[in-house]
């Protein structure tokens, strides 16, 4: 479960299309606020000051991937508490065990559908839809 109600989410990815619709899928169907960064170095700073009720990280990033990311911020003690999912093209069953076994809790696999993004979203979050 979440600490607190889902109203914020932070979403970090290095494409502009994807950040785009998935930025899109949870302001209007999901009736979330937003902050859409496209780099993982923005990610302590953005999260520190922003304070999102989750966060979903791409995992393949240049710079400071996913895996990177999520160590960082659970480094950081005001940050390692906010739940982060990854969202990644490479959903293999092998690499989801990997990355759940890291700290995640949940992989969203690329291309998801914009529709149920909120929804999927909420629901590896433990929170009713």
């Amino acid at each position: 479960m979440t600490a607190r109600p889902l109203r914020k989410v932070l979403l970090v990815d290095d494409d502009p299309a994807v950040r785009r619709i998935a930025e899109t899928s949870l302001r209007v169907v999901g009736r979330l606020q937003v902050v859409a960064i496209a780099s993982g170095l923005d990610l302590l700073e953005t999260a520190r000051v922003e304070q999102p009720d989750a966060i979903i990280l791409d995992v393949m990033m240049p710079e400071m991937d996913g895996p990177a990311c999520l160590l960082a911020l659970r480094a950081e003690p005001i940050l390692a508490a906010i739940p982060v999912l990854f969202m990644t093209a490479r959903a293999h069953a092998s690499e989801v065990e990997r990355y759940l076994a890291l700290g995640v809790r949940g992989v969203i696999t690329k291309p998801f559908d914009p529709m149920t993004l909120p929804e999927t979203l909420r629901r590896m979050l433990g929170e009713a839809a």
